[in-house]
């Protein structure tokens, strides 16, 4: 008698979970039918300007410590090595903050690690502006590189999730060009902040500046959703129907369509060795290659080139400074373009001309230079400019791509992890321009290093890469 009860009772227990799972199932199906029904909307609009705000002081922060430093050298009495240490310690931070706060977006929320990332990256930004030696803003860089390294990622990954496949690419694509906006616009912040206040006190007041990030994680505390696909998988239906139910409520011109039901992928654990098994080695391998190589080149020549057209191209400073806005402009109109029509054509064509844009400039470069013998501003502009439309096309695209090869469940670590990539290349990047020049093998030799890095992309990318338009993320990754 006994045992039979204890045999209900296992029973009971055993059917019960299946009866969870089971709803668990059908409640991720029911989130995730809905969103994909959803088109852009002022809900979207709002979370992309939230976001946007993490992504514009991304560039603002690059491109601020190399305006502050040329000021920062006599405040501070430090020199051209010191001024090594200053860069690389930030990107050593980003390095480890995308690690960091990938693992903690999954287990704590996409909308958690952005906030908590981007506050610290804003309140370190204002300890900056008090530094006082180069051991004091050496060490407060790298705990704000920690900040900053994870704000982007986080950003990704919630706007890709709260986006319906059909456009997804479009609108993703359009959202990163907000870092090209930053890198425009932040030498005029710099220009501006100098010419009111001074240089001694201008380069402090740039980093005050970069405190609002602060201010915007206060703010989207209260705002910001959490994505419904990480709430729906953690089996928080409540939370994830609330924001989606705000999403249906607005006032759409038609009728919403009748939600597509697709079974979602089996629920299951984070597992940091998933990265490197099964489906998803051969995709983690692929999409490292593609954020190595395409920042490799971005970094390489977008912070040398200046110093290029004046060291080697003999043109005058402002000359040189005017030239290098040029790519900047073509750059953002090809970016733009390409949104119009990366979910037609797909992501895989447009990376594969990326690279073999880069490719062509990097041996082109170096054939005309070896084979003339000619370094004349001219050649640096035209291949500078080929670098740029490369890199541009493909660097905008990679956030998008790598948060559609990865699940609910480890998306946010597999795109924390690829940016984390993009922080070694810009460490290794600019020491291997600034090697082959100082060990004179000349500019030939810079271009040459740029075109196998477009070459290696290019084969992977054709190779491995996977086409991923127009389709629901629970699709592409099971």
């Amino acid at each position: 008698m006994q045992s039979d009860i204890t045999a209900n009772g296992v029973a009971a227990g055993r059917d019960a979970r299946v009866v969870s799972a089971t709803t668990l199932n059908e409640q991720r199906a029911d989130i995730i039918a809905r969103l994909e029904r959803l088109p852009f909307s002022l809900l979207h609009l709002r979370l992309a300007a939230i976001l946007s705000v993490g992504t514009f002081f991304d560039a603002f922060d690059a491109i601020c410590i190399a305006v502050a430093l040329t000021v920062i050298f006599t405040t501070l009495h430090i020199g051209f090595f010191d001024a090594g240490l200053v860069f690389s310690s930030a990107y050593v931070g980003q390095f480890v903050g995308a690690w960091g706060f990938g693992l903690l977006s999954e287990k704590y929320g996409r909308k958690n690690a952005f906030i908590w990332a981007l506050l610290l990256y804003g309140v370190l930004s204002m300890a900056t502006a008090l530094a006082w030696n180069l051991e004091s803003l050496v060490s407060i860089r790298v705990v704000q590189g920690l900040g900053l390294g994870g704000e982007i990622p986080a950003a990704a990954v919630l706007i890709n999730e709260m986006l319906r496949s059909r456009k997804r690419g479009r609108i993703s694509m359009i959202y990163q060009t907000i870092f090209q906006w930053g890198a425009l616009l932040t030498p005029v912040i710099g220009l501006l902040f100098f010419n009111l206040f001074g240089q001694q006190l201008g380069w402090r007041l740039m980093f005050l500046f970069g405190g609002i990030p602060a201010l915007a994680a206060i703010y989207a505390w209260f705002v910001l959703p959490e994505s419904p696909r990480w709430l729906a998988d953690r089996g928080r239906y409540d939370e994830a129907d609330g924001v989606v139910r705000e999403m249906e409520n607005q006032n759409w011109p038609e009728p919403l369509p009748a939600p597509q039901r697709v079974a979602p992928p089996p629920l299951e654990q984070l597992r940091f060795g998933e990265l490197f098994g099964g489906i998803y080695l051969k995709r983690t391998l692929m999409v490292w290659t593609a954020w190595l190589c395409s920042f490799f080149v971005a970094y390489g020549y977008s912070l040398w080139l200046p110093t290029l057209y004046v060291k080697i191209g003999g043109l005058p400073v402002n000359d040189a400074l005017a030239l290098s806005i040029v790519p900047w402009i073509c750059n953002m109109t090809l970016m733009y373009s390409s949104a119009m029509v990366i979910d037609r054509i797909g992501r895989k064509p447009i990376f594969v001309f990326g690279f073999c844009a880069i490719l062509c400039a990097g041996f082109g470069g170096a054939f005309i230079i070896g084979y003339w013998h000619t370094t004349v501003w001219q050649v640096l502009f035209g291949c500078g400019l080929l670098l740029g439309i490369g890199t541009s096309l493909t660097t905008t695209m990679l956030f998008t791509y790598t948060s559609e090869l990865y699940p609910t469940r480890m998306r946010g670590l597999g795109v924390a992890a690829g940016s984390g990539m993009l922080r070694l290349a810009a460490v290794i990047a600019p020491a291997a321009v600034g090697g082959l020049l100082g060990s004179g093998f000349g500019i030939g030799s810079v271009f040459a290093m740029f075109g196998v890095a477009g070459l290696i992309g290019a084969v992977v990318l054709a190779s491995f890469g996977i086409e991923t338009k127009q389709q629901s993320l629970e699709t592409l990754s099971p």
